[in-house]
Formats: C-alpha cells, sequence, structure tokens
C-alpha cells in the first residue's frame, strides 16, 4: 500500500515532511519495484484535497507541479495500477480499500508512504481492527516529527502486531 505520496508539499509543516521523505524515497522505491517483480498486488491509497474527481493522473501532474517534483516523480503510480482516493486519515475510512483487498485474497498488508505518526499509524490500526497482518517497513515511510514517528512505530509493533519489516523485496516474505 502506497499511501499519500502525490503532495504538492505546500503545507506549512511540508520542511520537515520534505527532508524525511528525501531519506525514505529510496527505501518507497525499493518496496515498489520489488512488488512489482514479485507480482504483489501494489494499492495506491491517496488523499483527494477535497477535490472528488481526483484520480491518479491528475493528482500525480498536480503534485510534480508542487515544490518537490523530485519526491513524486520517481513513485508516479504505473495507469495499471489500483488507486483509490481518501478523504480523512486511514486507507480504510469509507473508501473501497478493504473490499479490493478481500477480493483479492489479500491477508497481509505492507504500508509505505507518509505520514508516520498520521496516516500510516491510522491505516495500520484500521488493518489490525479488520484482522489483516500489518507489515511496516520503517525504511519506507515518512515523518514529520521523528519522536512522534519512533513512538509511532513502536504503537504499530506492540498495540497492532506490526511487522516491521526492510524496505526490500524480504518485507513480501512470509514471516
Amino acid at each position: 500500500m502506497v499511501i499519500d505520496m502525490l503532495n504538492r508539499y505546500e503545507h506549512d509543516d511540508a520542511g520537515a515532511l520534505i527532508a524525511s521523505v528525501r531519506q525514505s524515497l529510496p527505501g518507497m522505491r525499493r518496496m515498489i519495484d520489488a512488488a512489482r517483480e514479485r507480482e504483489v498486488l501494489l494499492v495506491y491509497v491517496n488523499d483527494c484535497f477535497g477535490d472528488w474527481s481526483a484520480n491518479a493522473a491528475t493528482l500525480s501532474e498536480q503534485a510534480c507541479g508542487g515544490e518537490a517534483p523530485e519526491l513524486v516523480e520517481p513513485i508516479v503510480p504505473d495507469p495499471r495500477d489500483p488507486f483509490v482516493v481518501k478523504a480523512r486519515h486511514s486507507i480504510f475510512y469509507q473508501t473501497q480499500v478493504e473490499y479490493l483487498l478481500r477480493q483479492e485474497g489479500v491477508q497481509r498488508v505492507v504500508l509505505i508512504g507518509q505520514v508516520t505518526e498520521q496516516c500510516i499509524l491510522y491505516s495500520a490500526l484500521d488493518g489490525y481492527v479488520r484482522h489483516f497482518e500489518v507489515a511496516v517497513a520503517p525504511g519506507a515511510v515518512a515523518h514529520i516529527h521523528a519522536d512522534l514517528a519512533s513512538a509511532a512505530l513502536r504503537l504499530m509493533e506492540l498495540n497492532m502486531h506490526a511487522r516491521l519489516v526492510p524496505a526490500g523485496a524480504d518485507a513480501f516474505d512470509p514471516d
């Protein structure tokens, strides 16, 4: 699950997020490449920013026209990738993500993207309460506040039994 990576980075806390994305982008790219090589279902879920007509193409174009296109261009979804818009923090909240995953027989989700202490955390919780196995790749998630991101990862691991996995092909191996 690639979460909220189509971003114009034009918000108050964008500076801190951009710095973190720069560090985690290589891990994200490895994860995306590994998923495609292994034919693992790769789903993009992104905030629609209030535009209910938004889709992968329009959000990608808008994000590439923002403050940090170099952080967006390497991970723009392929037109064949399933793409879901969301309005709130969790990828599951009032979206078709759960239905999509159940139809595809998915039992385990691996989360990458941004923001660790917000959308990644809430998506992990919602995945856990829906009885999905949850994995998070710390090397492929970006944060705004490092201390909160560390705490969020610990919460996911302890309270949601999330497996913290390397940012690469090994992330898709069963436990």
